[in-house]
């Protein structure tokens, strides 16, 4: 026999009895008589109101366009851009009419595009959160967490500048590049929505009324502005730029294009103009770099950041709290030596040399000093990291039998712990320090190669946020790892202090 696959009948419910009668005066069980209070059944018992929703975060500042001129001025950079990728080429291919026709063509669709595309851009900050709205076929909104900011910038290139307009860009901690850059605002606005955004990010006590950014602060320029405390000398910025290898090289490149030209038959204009353009190419970046850091500036604003302004043609201002320095790098590049300069760089988590679009960027933005003498760095350090002085770190040397693996290199590697950061030297044409506070240390690493588990040395290898790892090589077995169990200890204090 087999079971009966239909499930059985489901009994009909009957309804329950009734409870009993209660005499006058006789309280209900405790069960019921909690389901009747909360009812609201018993007398003198009030229902509980329902419960409200939890607090909403509120609009600091609500969602702004961007200035009307942004789709002009995004059209005629991308227009450069693409002038540079057709060259000489494209115009020996095409001739000079259709060449025009083609740019302004491209130039119409760029323009059409930017200016819907400025539609639905926009952006807002709510809470403590900065929404970014963009995108015209697929709307995208980014929401940048206020408390990982670690610097502004204000940017004003060329074409913005003449028109008073300026480019807000943020670098934010674990971002590859300029994090939601806000293109193009006034001035003035800028500089206002870059001081609300730095004061929500410290937490330091400011209005939530629905209002304009230009309406919560005064320009930068309005503002009693702080003296600068120092100031590079822009004759040294152009020395110091011809003191580097690719313009050393120029004149070699120049003569053998002579030659070409004098002794070479087949040599045509093109060819001509090809080579021209790969020689300007190659001093650009010494030529742009000066334009850069021209009347490079120094300053503390009013709550003890760092300012930073520089540029001749594009002129950038940023804000930097020394407690968003990852590291600092003091380089000494060996065509300066002779001079005495050296100079310093900062990693602040967020920024590097990708610029917003992705690209390779020449600007630079992470110089304290682009050139200065010892004596000026050892003043200018403590600005950013407070305590230190470049000039007086307990470094040993590693030991004799590291010549083995680096016998150039012997007598500059050395490192050491200091009262607030460990230090690092390393380099033998190019030498370079590298400090790296406690409290930025985000691992410690102790690494072992064959042949150095042959020789009993091995590798300490600190790593910050956003930037290379610090690397002592080549130090004894037993003293990397007592610096590893010290450096992970001196971390752990040095965050817990700054909580």
């Amino acid at each position: 026999m087999t079971a009966s696959a239909t499930p059985p009948e489901h009994p009909v419910p009957t309804a329950p009895p009734s409870p009993p009668e209660q005499p006058a005066g006789h309280e209900p069980p405790g069960a019921q008589r909690d389901q009747q209070a909360r009812d609201g059944q018993l007398p003198g018992r009030v229902p509980p109101p329902a419960a409200e929703p939890g607090p909403q975060p509120h609009t600091v500042i609500a969602r702004q366009r961007l200035h009307p001129l942004s789709p002009v001025l995004k059209s005629v950079r991308t227009l450069f851009l693409i002038v540079a990728a057709v060259s000489w080429r494209g115009l020996q291919n095409l001739g000079p009419d259709r060449y025009a026709l083609v740019l302004l063509g491209l130039l119409v669709l760029v323009l059409l595009y930017s200016a819907v595309a400025w539609r639905f851009t926009g952006y807002e900050v709510v809470g403590r959160e900065l929404r970014i709205h963009e995108g015209v076929l697929f709307r995208r909104t980014r929401a940048v967490p206020l408390e990982r900011l670690q610097s502004i910038e204000v940017v004003q290139p060329v074409l913005a500048r003449l028109a008073g307009l300026s480019e807000l860009r943020l670098d934010v901690a674990g971002a590859g590049k300029a994090e939601a850059p806000l293109a193009f605002l006034p001035l003035a606005e800028a500089d206002a929505l870059r001081a609300r955004l730095l004061a929500l990010a410290s937490r330091t006590p400011a209005p939530a009324a629905e209002t304009a950014p230009a309406e919560t602060g005064l320009p930068e320029a309005a503002r009693s502005e702080e003296p600068d405390v120092y100031r590079v000398d822009n004759n040294d910025v152009v020395v110091s730029q011809f003191l580097t290898p690719p313009v050393m090289f120029t004149p070699l490149a120049v003569l053998y294009i002579v030659g070409q030209l004098v002794f070479n038959s087949e040599f045509g204009v093109f060819a001509v103009a090809s080579m021209v353009t790969a020689v300007a190419g190659t001093i650009g970046a010494p030529v742009m770099r000066i334009l850069n850091f021209w009347n490079f500036r120094i300053g503390r604003t009013a709550d003890e950041r760092l300012r930073i302004r520089h540029g001749k043609l594009e002129t950038r201002s940023q804000v930097v709290a020394s407690r968003r320095v990852q590291s600092l790098t003091v380089t000494w590049p060996l065509l300066w030596r002779g001079k005495g300069w050296l100079r310093v760089t900062l990693a602040v988590a967020g920024q590097n040399s990708v610029g917003a679009d992705g690209q390779q960027s020449r600007a630079e933005t992470d110089r304290l000093l682009p050139v200065a003498t010892v004596e000026t760095a050892r003043a200018m350090v403590p600005l950013a990291l407070p305590g230190l002085d470049i000039t007086a770190l307990p470094l040993s040397p590693v030991p004799d039998r590291a010549r083995w693996l680096a016998p150039l290199r012997r007598r500059v590697l050395a490192a050491g712990l200091t009262e607030h950061a460990f230090a690092t030297v390393d380099g033998l044409l190019t030498r370079q320090l590298t400090v790296v506070p406690y409290a930025r240390i985000q691992s410690v690493r102790v690494t072992e190669g064959p042949w150095q588990r042959r020789l009993g040395l091995a590798t300490v290898y600190v790593d910050v946020a956003g930037s290379t790892p610090a690397a002592a090589v080549h130090r004894p077995l037993a003293e990397a790892f007592a610096w590893a169990d010290e450096l992970t200890t001196r971390a752990r204090a040095a965050r817990a202090a700054t909580v």
